[in-house]
């Protein structure tokens, strides 16, 4: 795709109705300003809190966000255009509104979104709908990746170690709390952390330390504000929070390992992106310590695990897997994975010998090579099923009540 980049133009989508907004925004700045130094046409694709679509240059530029002046008409003048469903084959063909049509093309879709409605396998269903080629991880993978008990469950079935769990939906909730509280109270180890399922930046996320408090009950409920599944789950005592980023679809490189440092009871939003810079960015010196502080064999226990992670949920292209170390038993729990880090996590991708441009090129080539894996597939079946009798023999039947409309 590098050959000839005048010719491409690579859609960056991000924003979308999710808790981390935000968040998407920064990555999508970043990737795009990456991509525009390596000679890409580049087109900014952004979806607003409220779900409307909107192109345009200057939503590559992160003041456009932060000016209020610019913001106030941003929808006026950046929401005409409509997807062309015809013309998009292989490609989205964006159409502008009115006599004067402008064609935005997008050749290749590069998702900077996280959390909800884009993280999640939603906007990855809509690109494979089209057969556009994408960076980063695919339906399934995205969709399980963004559910922790999903995560957690794949991970018992793979006999890859994940600390003991139970989930529970808002319905389970509402009907029997009584007989939902119990359950956390008696099958779980204390404390506990309490989760939305779906949610990611440690949004909505609370450690429980009395048993038998309100605590517990008043930390579901808000939960359950961000989410409609909730998960309780045991915590690690004299944990060391690790990670370790992987890319790639059959092989596959792992990072070097970052510890996550934090002085109260979990990596909380603040810590990881408002706190001497933020540890997510890689700016918080304090916060991060890279490479972690573990022995040669438990790294390479860590990156192994990784990928046994990597390849059991399906991921492709890029993904980060998060780990408890237990200091103390030196016990390691497979704890979450993001199908989309933040900022890619470069970071630590430049700790690891492979700097921003390096990396941007090689998940742009893994996105080709995934869909020429899937246009090698064969999707139609050829079939009689409608020429048999039994199919013939089926009749729409007209409701009463329209003839009845007609009648009258």
């Amino acid at each position: 795709m590098r050959s000839n980049p005048t010719r491409k133009t690579i859609g960056v989508f991000f924003g979308s109705r999710s808790a981390e907004h935000d968040v998407s925004i920064i990555t999508a700045q970043l990737i795009m300003a990456g991509l525009r130094a390596l000679g890409y046409a580049v087109m900014p694709v952004y979806l607003t809190k409220q779900g409307t679509w909107l192109l345009g240059e200057e939503l590559g530029e992160l003041n456009w966000f932060t000016d209020p002046g610019r913001t106030a008409s941003r929808d006026k003048k950046y929401q005409r255009y409509s997807l062309d469903l015809e013309a998009s084959r292989g490609k989205l063909v964006f159409r502008e509104k009115g006599w004067n049509r402008k064609t935005v093309t997008i050749d290749l879709a590069f998702p900077a979104f996280h959390g909800t409605f884009g993280e999640d396998g939603t906007i990855q269903g809509l690109f494979e709908l089209f057969g556009v080629p994408y960076v980063g991880c695919g339906v399934p993978a995205s969709a399980v990746a963004m559910d922790k008990a999903l995560t957690k469950q794949l991970c018992q079935v793979h006999n890859i170690p994940t600390t003991p769990f139970i989930s529970f939906s808002r319905h389970a909730w509402e009907t029997d709390k009584a007989a939902v509280l119990a359950r956390v109270q008696s099958e779980l180890r204390w404390p506990v952390f309490v989760k939305p399922v779906h949610l990611g930046s440690s949004i909505g996320i609370a450690k429980v330390k009395e048993r038998n408090g309100n605590d517990l009950e008043f930390r579901i409920e808000v939960a359950l504000h961000y989410d409609d599944t909730v998960l309780a789950e045991e915590a690690v005592e004299h944990v060391m929070d690790v990670t370790c980023c992987v890319v790639g679809n059959d092989e596959l490189r792992t990072s070097v390992l970052q510890e996550s440092t934090f002085s109260a009871d979990l990596f909380d939003f603040e810590t990881k992106y408002l706190e001497e810079g933020g540890a997510q960015w890689g700016k918080s010196r304090s916060r991060v310590v890279i490479p972690a502080r573990v022995d040669e064999d438990t790294t390479r226990e860590i990156q192994e695990m990784a990928k046994r992670v990597y390849r059991a949920i399906g991921c492709s292209a890029i993904a980060r897997v998060d780990f408890l170390y237990d200091q103390a038993s030196k016990r390691l729990y497979a704890n979450e994975v993001n199908p989309l880090p933040g900022t890619l996590y470069h970071h630590l991708w430049k700790a690891s010998g492979l700097e921003l441009p390096q990396l941007l090129e090689e998940l742009l080539k893994l996105a080709v090579e995934r869909q020429a894996a899937r246009e090698r597939l064969t999707y139609a079946f050829a079939s009689d099923i409608l020429r048999q009798p039994a199919a013939a023999k089926l009749k729409l039947v007209k409701p009463q009540t329209h003839e009845r409309n007609a009648e009258n």
